[in-house]
């Protein structure tokens, strides 16, 4: 059988805005989908993806500060505390860093790969990266938590990738 590669999708693509589907019952089918989303992260240098970043409507995220990695379905916040801002990038948004104000600690509910309930506490980095990427559970971004001078700074980059120009490296 051929090897199977996800494609991260970028700025402009629909479905980095739609809210993704919960998942009513892990497959084998969604297990797979988390290691290739497991993958497509390592090769792309990130240490988060979720779901709809390689196309997929379902609330699917992994995510490995360099701890070990993470596979989460149905990832919700219960409970936060505290407050960090930290420079973040996406790989759905190539080139683009925005300093975003999160939660310093929380508490995460999902399944993990295999349904069992799953219940992880996060600080710091982990905790930035799981609310990172629970937010594009949400059709939420990055440049959403952008400043009116940020998002002057990123215009004309988002545009470049709004039409599709991936390969154009601007300094920015």
């Amino acid at each position: 059988m051929p090897e199977t590669r996800l494609e991260i999708k970028v700025f402009g693509d629909p479905i980095l805005r739609k809210k993704a589907k919960p998942v009513k019952k892990v497959t084998a089918g969604d297990r797979e989908i988390l290691s290739l989303m497991a993958q497509s992260m390592y090769e792309g240098g990130g240490i988060g993806l979720a779901a709809p970043q390689v196309g997929i409507s379902s609330q699917l995220i992994v995510a490995d500060i360099g701890q070990g990695l993470y596979k989460l379905v149905n990832p919700v916040i219960v409970k936060s505390q505290g407050r960090q801002a930290i420079q973040e990038g996406c790989l759905s948004v190539p080139g683009v860093c925005i300093k975003v104000k999160r939660a310093k600690q929380v508490w995460v509910e999902a399944l993990d790969e295999n349904g069992n309930p799953l219940k992880l506490e996060a600080k710091d980095l982990l905790a930035c990266v799981l609310q990172h990427e629970i937010d594009h559970l949400k059709g939420k971004l990055i440049i959403d938590y952008a400043t009116l001078m940020e998002k002057l700074r990123i215009k004309r980059r988002l545009s470049i990738l709004k039409a599709g120009n991936k390969t154009c490296k601007l300094k920015l």
